[in-house]
């Protein structure tokens, strides 16, 4: 929806389409998990899917970590200076990233990639008819479209997450060791030395649910899609920011339960 449009639709109508939205968007997601349950499977378009998310998606993950990773370095080891405490900079680089940095900017860059990738694509499929096709051959395109999608994006961030944490360690040790005077021995003893089952818990599982917003949204913008090709560049655009929003609000409530829990 347009600014001028937006003025010129009342409180009433805007608040209407937002619940609608909602709505649809979560009768879709939870179609989409219940599909997991019914056959056919469509494990060809799962495997196509984890390869387009999963490994097309490997070389920005690791530079994003690796940079991450030597910038966290960089950065704290400014201020460990000044209490002479250099050798703890391996634990604050891992702690940063596997609880936090790791999940979440993985997760962002996803949604850049993966959440718009569906939102064209989709969104293509709808205003050429192609999912009116679909459903009059007798497919269910939630099942077909969506359920794929909605797997394969939530297992392979799951491993690029970790991809994305260890290759921020990795980043780190090489700033510690060039730049900082610290020893392999010290780096890699200061960063496993401290952390805890929490720790590394609470960054396994964030993806889970980053995964399934970034596809849950990318789908639903993809099906929304109206107003021809200019609708689809539209619905991808609307597809990345709500994707991005959604994931930085449930990591803060997700942090928040999680914290409760452990404790730390």
């Amino acid at each position: 929806m347009s600014l001028l449009q937006t003025l010129l639709t009342s409180p009433d109508e805007i608040i209407k389409e937002r619940v609608l939205a909602v709505q649809e968007y979560s009768l879709l997601a939870a179609e989409a998990v219940a599909n997991l349950f019914r056959r056919p499977r469509y494990l060809a378009d799962m495997l196509m899917q984890m390869d387009f998310i999963g490994v097309g998606s490997l070389p920005i993950v690791v530079l994003t970590g690796l940079s991450i990773g030597a910038v966290l370095a960089l950065q704290t080891s400014t201020t460990l200076q000044q209490f002479g405490s250099v050798s703890l900079t391996g634990q604050l680089v891992s702690f940063s990233m596997i609880k936090e940095i790791g999940p979440v900017l993985t997760s962002l860059m996803l949604a850049g990639r993966a959440a718009t990738g569906m939102a064209s694509e989709l969104g293509s499929m709808k205003v050429t008819e192609q999912i009116d096709a679909m459903r009059a051959l007798g497919t269910d395109p939630v099942k077909k479209l969506v359920t794929p999608r909605v797997v394969s994006t939530v297992v392979m961030l799951f491993f690029l997450a970790i991809l994305s944490d260890l290759m921020g360690l990795f980043g780190g040790y090489i700033v510690a060791v060039s730049r900082l005077g610290l020893s392999t021995r010290q780096y890699w003893t200061s960063t496993y030395q401290q952390l805890q089952f929490a720790d590394v818990f609470q960054g396994l599982c964030k993806p889970f649910f980053f995964g399934f917003i970034i596809a849950t949204v990318g789908c639903y913008f993809g099906f929304s899609t109206k107003g021809g090709t200019q609708g689809v560049g539209r619905s991808t655009t609307q597809a990345m920011v709500a994707a991005s929003v959604l994931i930085l609000i449930v990591d803060f409530f997700l942090t928040q339960l999680l914290i409760g829990i452990f404790g730390r």
